[in-house]
């Protein structure tokens, strides 16, 4: 009898995270793990993540397998990999650096069982924290505002995140899995959504959540500027903005982002200059733009000051705002910079 469901962790270097994980899924509640197949591909690591990977004891019933690339082909590969070698009506792709809530594998293969029309689905990862440093705290709660409080609910699709996403395996298969000429992990999910959402919705299920611990600020900003510089080849392609995290309204946060900046460094310039009339010109343009970009950031703002103060909420306006000019560095950049860019949609 094969599988119902599959899971696909795609590992590099990975020591330090992925027996958390295996433990979290071990551990699922009201699961029968005689449907649920697990299948490890590691891509070259340097580590010992390989030695870690075991499937002791009965939990799978001998449906665990590890896959061991001889290359480094990135994330995108060895997804496909793993669910060519996958038997499992449905994958559910998790990233080696998440933990399981207890009910979210549970909550994953219920919702395909009772749902024939179910075709892809991605999950959240909670808004805590175990670091205490500020932007690790800024970032979750960044994130898990964005899913939950300001997403419009009249999209009919969703980001397929691979850090918890699950997809019927005949249409990943249909779709030929993610773009392989994305060697890192930056925009393979957003393509990848594009062409599930030509003709399938991706749901949103709240139920299922893991657990993520992220990284410091230079980490996350280096990536938001390599994700904008390919999205923004894609865009160009494709000349539309979508219901995903490029929406039309983020465009405008983030432009507006760059207006505050810019027009801060100029009035403060202007003023030192004395030029009057100048400066009066600027600093209206200054107001505009940070209104606009309050405007944008208004939701987050205002839950964050609810979890964690006034003091949190100020500190977050303006780390925002840096990651925000990683965004439109990076937007830029891909003006000039020459890449590989995947499919053209």
């Amino acid at each position: 009898m094969s599988p119902f469901l599959s899971i696909i962790i795609p590992t590099y270097n990975s020591e330090k995270t992925i027996i958390p994980l295996l433990e979290s899924i071990r551990k699922s509640k009201k699961v029968d793990f005689g449907e649920v197949e697990l299948v490890v591909v590691d891509d070259c690591s340097g580590d010992g993540t390989v030695k870690k990977v075991t499937f002791k004891g009965s939990t799978f019933k001998g449906r665990g397998r590890a896959i061991c690339l001889k290359k480094n082909g990135g994330p995108a590969h060895a997804r496909n990999v793993g669910v060519k070698y996958a038997k499992g009506k449905v994958v559910l792709f998790l990233d080696s650096d998440v933990v399981l809530y207890k009910e979210s594998l549970f909550e994953a293969i219920r919702s395909f069982k009772n749902d024939p029309d179910l075709y892809a689905m991605t999950g959240v990862w909670d808004k805590k924290q175990k670091s205490q440093k500020f932007f690790p705290k800024f970032k979750a709660l960044r994130d898990w505002s964005y899913w939950i409080n300001e997403r419009d609910p009249k999209n009919y699709y969703y980001l397929f995140s691979t850090r918890v996403a699950a997809i019927n395996r005949a249409l990943f298969l249909r779709l030929r899995g993610f773009d392989t000429t994305y060697k890192a992990a930056l925009v393979e999910d957003i393509e990848l959504t594009y062409r599930i959402a030509r003709r399938y919705a991706v749901v949103f299920n709240p139920k299922i959540v893991v657990h993520h611990e992220f990284e410091d600020f230079w980490v996350v900003a280096k990536k938001y500027f390599w994700r904008s510089f390919y999205w923004s080849k894609i865009y160009r392609s494709r000349k539309k903005f979508d219901p995903v995290a490029t929406t039309s309204k983020e465009a405008i946060t983030t432009i507006s982002a760059g207006g505050v900046v810019v027009f801060s460094a100029l009035t403060f310039i202007s003023h030192l200059s004395h030029l009057s009339y100048l400066s009066h010109l600027l600093d209206i343009t200054l107001v505009v733009a940070t209104v606009i970009h309050l405007f944008g950031v208004r939701k987050f703002l205002w839950f964050v000051m609810r979890e964690e103060g006034i003091v949190f909420a100020l500190n977050s306006f303006f780390t925002g705002i840096a990651l925000y000019l990683s965004i439109l560095g990076g937007a830029f950049f891909s003006l000039f910079g020459k890449s590989r860019t995947g499919r053209i949609l």
